[in-house]
């Protein structure tokens, strides 16, 4: 059994998308960002670090494991799915997970903040987030031009770490038009039964668009 800790984020979906295409059973706890539950103790215990998602692996004597992109190579592993054990193949999808950590994870969540949260526009900081956003997006496209996945002809965690971040390109100000090869890739992971079940955990918030965007602008300039 996985006991994930996680929050309507990009960076939570991408564990829950993993847990059910690998079909582990798992049982997952909702943090409330906006409250701090990430700053607990209790929390803090699993990830020093304070930030979603984490998992402990109860099968595993309780061994916790944080950051997402380590907890999916984790689970790949564990499960043998998902990531090739060719030395070769392994390496591609480590190279586009690591592009989705080091590039468009970051890149797209500054955007979000001064996009969206930050009581202060920016102009150049918008601009400076969303035009690096969109030339990732080039590269994935060009990449996905000849390949039906990321690292190749198949389906990875590289695609699951990278997917929940791409598909909210609006959410950013990033326009993806032109980019054919990537709008494929989107709407392809979209039919996933497993993608459409992750992004249910933990289940939507009531609230609106804009109330989210109030209570986040408050923790983004605490």
């Amino acid at each position: 059994m996985i006991e994930l800790y996680t929050a309507g984020t990009p960076n939570g979906y991408k564990i829950s998308i993993a847990l059910e295409e690998m079909g582990l059973a798992y049982e997952y706890n909702a943090l409330d960002l906006i409250a701090a539950d990430q700053k607990k103790p209790e929390f803090l215990a699993i990830n020093p670090n304070g930030r979603i998602p984490a998992i402990v692996d109860k099968d595993n004597d309780d061994f916790a494991v944080f950051e997402s992109g380590a907890i999916l190579i984790y689970l790949a592993e564990k499960t043998g799915k998902l990531l090739p054990t060719d030395q070769k193949k392994k390496s591609q999808v480590l190279q586009w997970l690591m592009f989705q950590m080091g590039g468009v994870g970051p890149m797209m969540g500054q955007a979000n903040v001064f996009y969206r949260y930050f009581p202060e526009k920016i102009p150049a900081a918008i601009e400076r987030y969303q035009n690096e956003g969109r030339r990732l997006f080039e590269v994935m496209n060009g990449q996905l031009a000849n390949n039906r996945y990321l690292a190749g002809d198949e389906y990875t965690i590289a695609d699951i770490s990278t997917w929940p971040w791409v598909r909210i390109h609006e959410w950013s100000g990033v326009d993806i038009s032109g980019l054919e090869h990537l709008q494929r890739w989107v709407d392809e992971l979209a039919q996933r039964p497993a993608c459409q079940k992750g992004l249910l955990v933990p289940p939507p918030s009531n609230l609106s668009d804009e109330e989210k965007a109030q209570q986040i602008s408050k923790m983004v300039t605490k």
